[in-house]
């Protein structure tokens, strides 16, 4: 059995059957299911590889601190906190949850910059996003922001677009007030108003801003796309990760679909069903770049991973 579909067996169904993926070798049958067209998909030129075991601690809360005077755009992260809760921490040993997000990262910058493959349009442009609220999306994009700004020669804007229950600031333990929302609202406020700047070399943060009943039409306007443009090609060397809603929770995620070269769908293990999976597929089908992350995995003693994790089949 493949890495992949020991993998796929690990999504919860109601009874521990694995799903039936294709061979390499075979193209799917026109009636296979949502899940193994996704998976049969990853084998194309743009396939990147992602099933991964990190497992979201329990959530501690941010450290009571008060945000810097004068709602100065330059905050300190408590690194030593980022390594309690099991996040990659630039300043850390090496850990095995380091290992697997570098992993992780890899065809995901190829496929940005066409290293050793054909760069994909707006492969710079990358959601993070789940089916299901809880499933550990927050953690896997931070993970994913910060080990991507340990490159030497990247720099990272990770953007906080789960409008409706945001958690990167919480995560960080950063303070902001106004966001992406609020540049979508308000033309006269500048993006470089709102974005905070961190202590970690090359990361970038845009929050997501006060909340606002219309988010769905904000993220669909016109002023969003200008501004994904925008912030798509000023710097060649920056890659945009978006913390997306859940895809089955709420209709943002589905607009911000259409303006991403790759999507990391985030999948709990042994609890998200086949079902929720195939489901939230059907909601980003226009993206050409789609790769399944295995989450809260349990490493089985002797099993052929690598780092607890690896399986390509090309994220």
């Amino acid at each position: 059995m493949s890495i992949i579909e020991k993998a796929a067996g690990k999504i919860g169904t109601g009874a521990p059957r694995a799903a039936a993926v294709p061979p390499a070798s075979q193209a799917p049958s026109q009636d296979a299911s949502m899940i193994e067209n996704a998976l049969a998909k990853q084998q194309s030129k743009h396939a990147a590889p992602f099933v991964a075991t990190p497992v979201e601690p329990m959530f501690i809360s941010p450290d009571r601190e008060s945000p810097s005077e004068g709602n100065s755009q330059v905050q300190s992260i408590n690194l030593a906190r980022l390594h309690r809760m099991g996040v990659v921490a630039p300043d850390a040993e090496k850990t095995q949850i380091a290992e697997e997000f570098r992993i992780i990262k890899r065809p995901l910058i190829a496929n940005a910059f066409g290293q050793g493959t054909s760069r994909v349009k707006n492969g710079n442009l990358i959601m993070v996003t789940s089916s299901l609220p809880g499933e550990g999306k927050s953690f896997c994009a931070i993970n994913l922001a910060i080990s991507m700004a340990m490159e030497m020669d990247r720099t990272v804007l990770l953007i906080d677009a789960d409008v409706a229950k945001p958690r990167v600031p919480e995560y960080l333990g950063i303070h902001a007030d106004k966001g992406l929302l609020d540049v979508l609202q308000d033309k006269d406020l500048k993006l470089s108003d709102v974005l905070i700047k961190t202590d970690i070399a090359k990361l970038t943060v845009l929050p997501a801003g006060r909340t606002y009943k219309r988010a769905t039409e904000l993220l669909a306007s016109a002023a969003m796309t200008r501004l994904v443009e925008d912030i798509g090609n000023r710097y060649p060397d920056r890659i945009i990760l978006f913390d997306s809603p859940p895809l089955l929770a709420t209709s943002e995620s589905s607009v911000l679909t259409t303006h991403m070269g790759q999507i990391v769908m985030v999948v709990e293990a042994e609890k998200t069903s086949q079902e929720a999976v195939r489901e939230a597929l059907s909601h980003i089908q226009s993206c050409e770049v789609v790769g399944m992350l295995l989450n809260k995995t349990t490493p089985t003693p002797g099993a052929d991973y690598y780092y607890g994790y690896y399986g390509s089949y090309g994220k």
